[in-house]
């Protein structure tokens, strides 16, 4: 059982994420915080394994937080659920201590993997947040001039899938590893391949066994790296 602490100043929210965590039975919500001080004072009577934080609080917010709570409560993983996404807040959170880092408008099911996925003492970045920053990566670094073969011969310049590992891929597998890269959730993949959500899940979890990635932002990075995506 994998004990959570949610921290958020939005009532409603807590609600929320309560409601959805309750669905999962290795899940259990055993408190919650209106701001950082509030929740360093429940982890002294509440055992948690993981909290569920936002940054923008009132009193004590989350970059305020982090420092006490790495040096109070060590063992408490720590999971960002915020709206900020600029790739600064991300740096300062995952320097600060937090393993995982997932935007509020993410999918019920991408949340849930990243408890799981911080729990497990990993790091997670949630899709669209790994998919910004390896556009801004690209956009910042420089093509690399191709020697002269490539330029007379475009077919050389990526590699055979033999040669790139990626071969036993799938074409349907293919396609879904394209749409996640374009930023779609389970169900808008599902929509558009006119299948379930439950199968497109489990090309999810196949693509990432067969490419022994750890997460969504690292499959993107193996994709690109060896050509799958463009």
């Amino acid at each position: 059982m994998i004990r959570i602490l949610l921290a958020d100043d939005h009532t409603i929210l807590r609600d929320g994420i309560r409601a959805l965590l309750e669905q999962e039975a290795d899940l259990q919500v055993v408190g919650e915080a209106a701001n950082g001080q509030a929740l360093l004072e429940l982890l002294d009577h509440t055992p948690a394994d993981l909290v569920l934080l936002d940054i923008n609080m009132p009193v004590l917010d989350g970059f305020g937080v982090m420092p006490q709570l790495r040096a109070q409560f060590p063992e408490v993983r720590v999971l960002v659920l915020s709206m900020l996404d600029h790739e600064n807040y991300v740096h300062r959170m995952l320097e600060a201590g937090a393993l995982g880092y997932v935007l509020k408008n993410a999918d019920s099911t991408e949340i849930i993997h990243a408890i799981r996925t911080v729990a497990a003492n990993q790091h997670f970045l949630c899709t669209e947040i790994g998919l910004n920053l390896l556009r801004r990566l690209v956009e910042r670094t420089p093509a690399p001039a191709l020697p002269d073969p490539y330029r007379l011969a475009p077919a050389l310049a990526r590699p055979p899938a033999a040669a790139t590992g990626h071969s036993e891929l799938s074409g349907r597998e293919l396609e879904v590893l394209q749409l996640i890269a374009e930023g779609l959730t389970n169900q808008e993949i599902a929509d558009t391949l006119f299948t379930s959500k439950r199968t497109i899940e489990t090309h999810r979890q196949n693509i990432i066994e067969k490419t022994q990635v750890k997460n969504t932002a690292a499959l993107i990075r193996y994709a690109m790296s060896t050509g799958l995506i463009g």
